[in-house]
């Protein structure tokens, strides 16, 4: 019965790491990137740098750091807090190789990359996500990502043969090592399902609602669950989420049917079925107040068009 939602979810909005590249420094050097609008990660291989972000604290960066940015600010990165930063000549999709300064040779090298998404799915990831996660090189969580790091740098170094392959897996896994050391962290989240997997008490029962979608959930079934009274679970889960419980289900059941309805061919009378419907037209129904029109003219209209907007 029991499930992985984050799985799921990235598996949803088809999130894949990309790596682009390096960005090698020596000496002094400061470089402005423009807002990104897609999330990235990057891991200092070698070296120490800060990052400073609009709006946030300056962080130090150390070997074995590891950072995620949702892409929705501009930021620097530099050696010397007080210099003032040129604005970079390529972003970090297009950072292979790129040289930032060698004045006293090379004494800094980091790894990047950014996530690709579909966009009409990925505000599910990005609005759960801080404008940035640092993970510590000294943190508990850090000993897997140091590893793969270490293991994406020796892939770059060197041309073997599934190079290609073997970083963009490596990449993949960097992301969710990130991403689970923000779960383990004591940082404050923001609002949402992937805060709810951080809360030991709420999680199973996101874990049973992914895990059989179709079965008609009840808020008492859901709490003894978890074992907490209806009244404390619906509170804390809409706290965690920013949802009731059986509104977050009925949110999951469409995010799904949008999918099958985009993506398959499966009839919407079958899909009404596999989502827990007792017939089409009270699928079609619900589907129509949530996401504002039919499910057959929802597939028309997203193949027609190749975009519909997310609520």
């Amino acid at each position: 019965m029991s499930s992985d939602p984050l799985s799921e979810i990235l598996d949803l909005v088809n999130a894949r790491c990309l790596l682009s590249g390096s960005l090698v420094g020596g000496g002094a050097w400061a470089r402005r990137f423009e807002r990104p609008d897609v999330i990235k990660f990057m891991a200092v291989a070698e070296g120490r740098c800060w990052v400073i972000m609009d709006g946030l604290a300056p962080v130090g960066l150390a070997t074995g750091d590891v950072i995620l940015v949702n892409g929705s600010r501009s930021f620097v990165l530099t050696s010397e807090r007080t210099l003032t930063p040129e604005m970079a000549t390529a972003t970090l999709d297009g950072m292979a190789g790129m040289i930032v300064a060698r004045d006293a040779g090379r004494d800094f090298l980091m790894i990047g990359g950014h996530v690709a998404a579909d966009p009409k799915r990925q505000s599910i990831l990005l609005d759960v996500l801080p404008p940035m996660i640092h993970v510590r090189s000294v943190s508990a969580e850090a000993v897997a990502l140091n590893w793969v790091v270490d293991q994406i740098v020796r892939e770059m170094a060197v041309d073997r043969p599934g190079a290609a392959v073997a970083t963009a897996q490596l990449a993949q896994l960097m992301f969710v090592q990130a991403l689970r050391a923000h779960l383990a962290s004591a940082e404050p989240m923001e609002e949402g399902w992937l805060k709810a997997l951080g809360d030991e008490r709420i999680a199973p029962a996101l874990r049973l609602m992914h895990g059989d979608p179709a079965r008609s959930w009840t808020l008492g079934e859901l709490a003894k669950a978890v074992a907490m009274s209806r009244t404390t679970f619906a509170l804390r889960f809409k706290t965690a989420v920013g949802v009731a419980p059986l509104a977050y289900l009925l949110g999951w059941r469409m995010r799904l049917a949008e999918r099958d309805l985009r993506d398959s061919e499966v009839p919407v009378s079958a899909l009404a079925r596999t989502l827990g419907y007792a017939s089409e037209s009270a699928f079609s129904n619900a589907f129509k107040r949530t996401i504002g029109m039919a499910p057959k003219r929802y597939r028309t209209s997203s193949r027609s068009a190749g975009s519909i907007a997310l609520n």
